[in-house]
């Protein structure tokens, strides 16, 4: 999609361009990798290791694999609050186990964009008004192959209303649906029990189609590996460390083409180069080069005392596209209800300073 609408594409941009190096150019539907779960994103997003309750459904649909019983959890954040409060995302999945088949789990994710406002080329005067939305529907499935190998598998529909018509002589619109999947791993090794390692090759499809199929773009197709140590594992102390590395694996061109999936797994940059330009003289500027990792890494710490109360930690570094941030959460349970906080500590300016998330699970 190159010129759906004006509004929705700063819109887009403000959304996204600080969440992964250089995605706006390079994918569609980018609210797939928005980190759900409060207490996942207490420790910096890297979940991917753990996966020990619901949020599994997302973050490593194998983790589902070693989960019994069931469990409800719903998560609610005013995505990034400096910009309005019509900015939201809403989370929820349940999980349950089915013996001697697995475990299974359903979650729907749903962004609203907010109000947008038409307005005609030759003019910025607003002529009319919409509301801009992005969902997706997933089922998943985790089952175990041995005592320590969890596979999983996850299946979403996913659609994106960005606006109800398209922009100049288009034929298309801003509404656009794609299938996509999830394949996925959890590993628990026997000579190291506390160490879990896990990867997860997620929204592996077709391209998505808004105006027509020469303009079609890309899955955010993205793997993530990490792993989890648990460091203590007492009956009133667990403190547990997590870590993950994400790398988009999508590749498009310079001509705008792209990859499809299947190809872009395998050439997808693992590294790119960063341009600084710097201004030397009144008139000279000099352009350096730096070679960078391709990705994302994240990690945390959390602490249980008791099974009763968490606190939680983490940091998120994005070199290539210029995103750190320090995570913070805490969790308390009781019963069959637990209830999970995170909170995101920013420069100021940040455009996901002071962000929110707020969970809460049910298991039965």
């Amino acid at each position: 999609m190159k010129n759906v609408l004006k509004t929705v594409v700063i819109t887009a941009v403000i959304l996204f361009s600080f969440t992964t190096a250089f995605a706006v150019s390079e994918s569609a539907v980018l609210f797939l990798l928005i980190s759900p779960g409060a207490r996942p994103a207490g420790m910096g997003e890297a979940f991917v290791g753990l996966a020990d309750d619901a949020t599994a459904v997302y973050y490593n649909p194998a983790g589902l694999a070693f989960q019994r019983g069931k469990e409800v959890t719903l998560m609610h954040a005013n995505w990034l609050p400096q910009f309005g409060n019509d900015l939201f995302i809403e989370f929820a999945a349940y999980k349950q186990h089915i013996e001697g088949l697995g475990t299974i789990g359903v979650n729907v994710t749903y962004l609203n964009l907010g109000k947008q406002f038409q307005t005609l080329e030759d003019s910025p005067d607003p002529v009319g008004e919409f509301s801009s939305y992005e969902f997706a529907a997933s089922a998943t499935f985790g089952t175990q192959l041995s005592e320590h190998l969890g596979v999983g598998l996850g299946l979403r529909y996913i659609y994106s209303n960005l606006a109800p018509f398209g922009a100049g002589e288009e034929k298309g619109d801003g509404r656009a649906s794609a299938f996509a999947f999830d394949l996925a791993t959890l590993y628990k090794l026997p000579f190291a029990p506390r160490l879990s390692v896990g990867a997860n090759l997620s929204n592996m499809g077709p391209k998505i189609t808004y105006i027509d199929a020469a303009q079609a773009d890309p899955l955010p197709t993205n793997l993530k590996v990490g792993f989890a140590y648990r460091l203590l594992n007492d009956k009133y102390n667990k403190l547990t460390l997590v870590g993950d590395m994400n790398k988009m694996m999508v590749n498009r061109h310079k001509d705008g083409t792209s990859d499809a999936f299947y190809k872009a797994i395998f050439t997808s940059p693992w590294t790119i180069k960063v341009a600084k330009t710097t201004q030397t003289g009144d008139k000279e500027t000099q352009i350096e080069y730096k070679t960078m990792f391709n990705g994302i890494f994240s990690g945390g710490a959390e602490y249980w005392y008791s099974d009763m109360f968490a606190l939680r930690a983490g940091y998120y570094w994005d070199e290539p596209g210029k995103v750190t941030f320090l995570s913070l959460g805490a969790g308390i349970q009781y019963s069959l209800y637990r209830f999970d906080f995170s909170y995101i500590s920013a420069d100021e300016g940040h455009p996901l300073a002071n962000t929110m998330r707020f969970s809460l699970s049910i298991g039965f």
